[in-house]
């Protein structure tokens, strides 16, 4: 795996020297757009709609959009005059419990390796977390863009760092329309409590697939191959009364549980 990024964690005068590896990768299922008459892929121009021509890689600069259909020009002069001396460090700034933080904060998640200067220093803050059962809010610029970071022990001699949101940046839930007054029976709420202890169960994150691309890849596979490509009819959704989808909610996910029980009890045998 190569590294994206390179620097080091800072916290009181003890510097880490780290490398950064992305932890996550999407496998979407890309298109390009293609001329239906010759099959080629369609390229596409910068045009100034202003002087009706094409523009050059030269002549394009940043600009910010102050008011609608105004802007200012910023240029690489006017960057250079934002502070970077801290661009390839990760600040951490507090150490909390990871329970007080809501998931709505994290972005994206980034391994952190050691340089071979810092394994020390690397393992020494891994264990003071641990320890301490705590993990590490930080600061961090990463291409530009300055983020708020969250450092943690991950499995057992590792280090994960997700980013995350500036609470300017999460939205407020109040701005969603709330449904008040709503009454239940008894027997609704205690059969709806029960479909969820019947299933619940450990976390295993190898049973979730994405079972769209894998539809996806086969309807690509079958037009490669020549085959006919069927597509199912949608289901019908039934209108059922509350108390009917739970009943039969439960029905069907005790169904399950024997079943998945009677798959384990027969591996289980000689």
């Amino acid at each position: 795996m190569r590294a994206m990024w390179r620097g080091s964690i800072s916290f009181g005068l003890v510097n880490v020297p780290i490398k950064m590896y992305a932890a996550t990768e999407r496998k979407d299922i890309s298109f390009r757009q293609i001329h239906k008459e010759c099959g080629t892929p369609i390229k596409y121009e910068k045009v100034c709609p202003t002087c009706g021509r094409k523009i050059e890689e030269e002549e394009i600069v940043r600009g910010y959009e102050y008011e609608k259909g105004k802007y200012v020009i910023i240029r690489d002069e006017d960057l250079e005059q934002i502070p970077d001396e801290k661009t390839r460090t990760i600040d951490i700034i507090d150490f909390v419990n990871l329970e007080d933080i809501d998931p709505i904060y994290f972005a994206n998640s980034y391994f952190l390796g050691p340089e071979e200067t810092g394994q020390k220093a690397y393992v020494l803050l891994r264990k003071a977390m641990q320890e301490g059962n705590k993990i590490a809010i930080a600061k961090v610029v990463i291409r530009t863009k300055q983020s708020l970071a969250c450092l943690r022990p991950y499995k057992e001699k590792h280090l994960i760092m997700e980013t995350m949101f500036f609470p300017d940046e999460v939205r407020k839930v109040e701005d969603i329309p709330v449904i008040e007054d709503v009454k239940f029976h008894e027997n609704e709420i205690k059969m709806a409590v029960q479909l969820v202890g019947s299933l619940s169960t450990k976390f295993d994150p190898s049973k979730y697939t994405d079972d769209y691309r894998k539809a996806m890849l086969d309807v690509i596979t079958a037009k490669l191959e020549g085959q006919e490509i069927t597509v199912p009819a949608p289901r019908e959704e039934k209108v059922v009364d509350l108390m009917e989808a739970l009943k039969a909610s439960l029905a069907l996910a005790e169904k399950e549980k024997q079943r998945e029980q009677g798959s384990v009890a027969g591996k289980a045998m000689p």
